[in-house]
């Protein structure tokens, strides 16, 4: 319409960054950031992230480089997730259960110009620099972050220290904000194989509107206390590392995962808000009498990563927790929906109460469409909770694309839809069910598992002629590795030495925890039924009621 101009009074690029810039100033004296006895302001946390910005401009830290972060729930993780966008960079951050091997592939992919890693994790970073060196590929430099409030340790030489680079760092420094919105502030890489690793692309855009949904997916009001449970490298902490910020809230930090930390940081903090996946619930609902404690209020829960259990939401709503089912992939910045409640639900019995709450749901507000359609025709299919198809996604806070992969970019938004892979049904108020996955990934502990991956190394046993990986049902783990093997002729190994030599070439969780011995069936062009083994897997029941290994 005539009258309208766009121009910097009335248009700005959607940021996270904003969200701590605000924060610093709402909540100054806040405490933004605890672990253990250590607490940060929001003021102080601001002015540590232009620190940092400033010391990786310093070192010729561009926009566009990328920055990553092989490090636990620390502060100095947090920090990362805005240190790293205010210097213009891209902040890629590793799984701490990837070993040397996968790092340095995801290194050299990314390449990622300097690495921070935490001394717990030294080992396996300085094994992946080495792995690099041998392949003469251009070295990032790497700065050590010590445990917090420790005193500084000398570091390395070539090795920077994160406190040391911090006070290198200029207070005035003028933050490099995106020029476009849609201009990259994180590389997330899913569980791809280690000769085709996929780096989810994020842009700022999608992460401020999705962390905007979080906040409203959680009920979350100003000044939260977030106990942090799901790793910060996955998918950015499912965006909250930057939705806590936008509501000024404490983020309780902890290095390690356990019941006890979990209720002993509750009490403590008198947390309000906590996320993780249906592993971490299963430990919380089956912790002892002496690691429980009684909550200080309503805990409201965001799980996802896998499908929850029923009986498990039942158990957590019993012990006073809200639990609120959301689903999503790497692709959708983690979040992508949330199984909304409607009040009428409050009549039906606690078990019809989980069995809904199990359900995937509809999408988020930060999200346009979601939808289940035949892969094939495009069509949407009957909302009948009988007809599956794939669940499939459309909106701002789809990926931007896979680094460096347009063809597999192409083929996931093939039809103008991002295509998730996963199968479903919608049910006849619209909410969507998963019902079992078109890929071959094991979901264990919230954790992707790629099962080519687990074949390529039993392939690479001796004794080994032929191997499959599905998963098996787990009460734990929600599923776990499930091989079944068969032997060369002639050749003998038992499943403790399969186990052991996966164990000694993969990150322990990816390590197949039963093994069984038989002909493998196939299709008549050769190729593995890996559905009759699912099958079978299944009629096996779960491995926590059963012994480890078996052998058929």
């Amino acid at each position: 319409m005539e009258g309208m101009v766009k121009c910097s009074a009335n248009y700005v690029p959607l940021t996270p960054i904003s969200f701590l810039e605000r924060s610093a100033i709402v909540y100054r004296d806040r405490v933004s950031v605890a672990y253990g006895d250590i607490k940060y302001t929001w003021k102080e946390t601001h002015e540590r992230c232009v620190r940092l910005a400033s010391a990786l401009a310093h070192l010729g830290i561009s926009p566009g480089d990328v920055v990553a972060a092989l490090a636990p729930n620390i502060p100095a993780m947090y920090e990362l997730h805005f240190g790293v966008p205010m210097a213009g960079a891209v902040l890629c951050t590793l799984n701490v259960r990837h070993d040397s091997s996968m790092v340095s592939v995801l290194l050299k992919h990314s390449e990622a110009k300097l690495v921070f890693v935490d001394y717990q994790f030294l080992p396996i970073a300085r094994g992946a620099l080495e792995i690099l060196s041998e392949r003469k590929t251009k070295l990032p430099l790497l700065v050590l972050i010590p445990e917090c409030g420790q005193p500084a340790a000398i570091s390395p030489p070539g090795i920077l220290e994160y406190e040391s680079l911090l006070e290198k760092g200029k207070l005035d420094f003028e933050v490099r904000r995106p020029k476009d919105e849609w201009d990259p502030i994180s590389l997330n890489y899913t569980s791809g194989t280690t000769s085709s690793p996929k780096g989810v692309i994020y842009s700022h855009r999608g992460a401020y509107l999705n962390s905007f949904a979080s906040v409203l997916l959680n009920d979350m009001s100003s000044m939260p206390v977030y106990l942090w449970c799901v790793p910060m490298f996955h998918c950015n902490g499912w965006c909250l590392t930057w939705a806590v910020a936008a509501q000024g809230g404490t983020n309780v930090c902890q290095r390690n995962v356990t019941t006890k930390d979990i209720f002993e940081n509750i009490a403590r903090h008198k947390v309000t808000h906590m996320s993780g996946a249906p592993t971490v619930l299963n430990m919380i609902i089956n912790a002892s009498a002496s690691e429980k404690r009684p909550l200080p209020g309503k805990v409201a829960v965001m799980t996802g990563g896998a499908p929850p259990p029923s009986h498990v939401l039942f158990k957590m709503e019993e012990l006073g927790f809200h639990v609120t089912h959301s689903y999503g992939l790497t692709e959708t910045y983690g979040p992508g929906t949330v199984c909304s409640w409607n009040p009428e639900w409050a009549f039906l019995t606690p078990e019809g109460q989980a069995k809904i709450k199990a359900r995937q749901g509809v999408q988020h507000l930060g999200l346009e469409e979601l939808d289940i359609k035949d892969p094939a025709t495009m069509k949407s299919v009957p909302a009948d909770a009988k007809t599956m198809g794939e669940v499939m996604f459309r909106g701002n806070t789809v990926m931007n694309g896979y680094l460096k992969n347009l063809e597999a970019t192409k083929d996931a938004f093939n039809g103008g839809w991002f295509r998730s892979g996963d199968l479903g049904v919608k049910h006849p108020d619209g909410y969507i069910e998963l019902k079992d996955r078109s890929k071959d990934i094991i979901i264990s502990g919230g954790e992707n598992i790629s099962s080519i991956e687990v074949e390529s190394v039993l392939f690479s046993h001796p004794a080994v002629l032929e191997a499959a990986i599905v998963g098996r049902p787990d009460d734990f783990w929600g599923e776990t590795p499930c091989a079944f093997v068969k032997l060369k002729d002639g050749c003998n190994a038992n499943a403790e030495e399969l186990i052991k030599f996966c164990r000694d070439h993969l990150p322990h969780y990816m390590t197949p925890r039963t093994v069984v011995f038989q002909e493998l069936p196939k299709t008549s062009t050769g190729k593995v039924q890996k559905y009759v083994l699912k099958e079978k897997a299944k009629d096996m029941g779960s491995i926590s009621k059963g012994n480890a290994t078996s052998k058929l």
